[in-house]
C-alpha cells in the first residue's frame, strides 16, 4: 500500500542578485518596465509538489508512488527518485515536452520575481488511478493541470479512496465548480490562511460549510503553526522552532506529506499535526525542497525536544526503529 503523489515534477532555477529591486524600478516608468539584472548565482535544484510529497514521505518511511507527466530531461529526476526508494511506474516522460520549470530572482531584501513554464504538466490529465501503482491506500491531489486534478478526485471518490485536495497555487486557474468538485469527499482539504479564505469565497462556504464538503480542513499559518478542523472541534497545533531559517519553499509540501503518513499510521490529530509541523521545520532549514533529510532517531529526539512528549512509538515502521 502507497500514497500517491500527484502534481508537478518541476526543475527551478534560483538566481540571487545582489541588489535590491526597489533601486531599478521608476515609480513613473512602471508602464514601460523595462530590466535586466546581472544575478550573481545560479542552482537548479529539483522541485515540483508531486517529487516533494514523495520524497518527504519516504523520510517518514511511509511507501510513496509519483503519478505525473515531464519531459525528457527530467530522466535524471526519475532515476534520483528511485534511488529513494519512490516508485516511479507513473511517472511518464514524454517527447517532444519540456519539464515544467520555474525561474525565480531573489534580492538582498528577499523580494522574488518568477517566471513559471507548466510545460509537460499541462497534459496530465492523460493519467487516472489506473496509471498508479496497485495498491493505493491514499492520493494527494496537488496543484496541477486543472483537468487533472478534477479527474484524480473524482477516480478517488468513485473508488473509494482516501485523497487529500491541496489546490493551492492552481487556485486561480479553477472554476467555482471545480473547487467545490475538489473539496466534496475529501479525505483532507489543505491550504494555507489565504488560500483557505479564497476556497470559501469561491464556494459560498464557512468553514463549517467546508467541513460538510470534506472530513479535515487544515489551515497553515507559517510561523504560527497550523489549525485542523475536523466535526469534532478544533486542534491547534504549534509551530516546531528551527535551527536556522534558510528557505521556506516546500515547507507546506513537507507538512502534507508529515500530516498524510502521520494519519494512515494513527496517530491522534494533535501528535499527527506535529509530526506534520516538524517535517516543515526540517525543510525550512536548507535551501531547496528536498536537500534535508534525517533518521528516525534525529526526528524522535526532535519532536520530543520541539513539543515536550516523546514521538508516538507507532509512526514508525518496526523495521526502521
Amino acid at each position: 500500500m502507497s500514497v500517491v503523489c500527484t502534481g508537478s515534477i518541476a526543475y527551478d532555477y534560483i538566481l540571487s542578485f545582489k541588489g535590491r529591486f526597489k533601486d531599478h524600478i521608476l515609480a513613473d516608468k512602471t508602464h514601460i518596465l523595462n530590466l535586466s539584472f546581472l544575478v550573481d548565482d545560479l542552482r537548479k535544484r529539483r522541485g515540483g509538489v508531486a517529487g516533494n510529497y514523495a520524497y518527504n514521505l519516504t523520510l517518514l518511511g511511509y511507501p510513496a508512488a509519483v503519478l505525473a507527466t515531464a519531459g525528457t530531461d527530467a530522466a535524471e529526476y526519475r532515476d534520483w527518485l528511485l534511488a529513494h526508494g519512490i516508485d516511479c511506474h507513473g511517472l511518464k516522460l514524454l517527447e517532444g515536452e519540456i519539464t515544467a520549470t520555474g525561474f525565480t530572482t531573489t534580492d538582498m531584501d528577499d523580494n522574488q520575481l518568477t517566471g513559471y513554464y507548466g510545460g509537460a504538466m499541462g497534459r496530465a490529465a492523460m493519467l487516472g488511478l489506473d496509471d498508479a501503482p496497485v495498491g493505493v491506500e491514499a492520493v494527494i491531489v496537488g496543484p496541477n493541470d486543472p483537468g487533472a486534478m478534477i479527474r484524480l478526485v473524482r477516480e478517488c471518490r468513485e473508488r473509494g479512496v482516501r485523497f487529500v485536495f491541496d489546490p493551492a497555487h492552481q487556485l486561480p486557474r479553477l472554476s467555482a465548480e471545480d473547487v467545490s468538485e475538489g473539496s466534496r469527499g475529501a479525505w483532507i482539504l489543505i491550504g494555507n490562511d489565504y488560500e483557505l479564505e479564497l476556497i470559501m469565497q469561491r464556494t459560498g462556504q464557512t468553514m463549517d460549510g467546508l467541513i460538510g464538503l470534506a472530513e479535515i480542513v487544515v489551515t497553515t499559518l507559517g510561523r504560527d503553526g497550523s489549525r485542523i478542523t475536523t466535526r469534532n472541534g478544533i486542534v491547534d497545533i504549534p509551530p516546531a522552532p528551527a535551527r536556522r531559517e534558510s528557505d521556506p519553499t516546500g515547507a507546506g509540501d513537507a507538512y502534507r506529506s508529515g500530516l498524510v503518513a502521520a494519519l494512515l499510521r494513527g496517530l491522534d490529530m494533535e501528535a499527527a499535526g506535529r509530526v506534520a509541523s516538524l517535517a516543515a521545520t526540517y525543510a525550512v532549514e536548507q535551501v531547496g525542497t528536498v536537500e534535508h533529510a534525517y533518521t528516525p532517531a534525529e526526528f524522535s529526539e526532535r519532536y520530543a525536544e520541539a513539543f515536550g512528549a516523546p514521538m508516538p512509538e507507532k509512526l514508525w515502521p518496526a523495521s526502521q526503529c
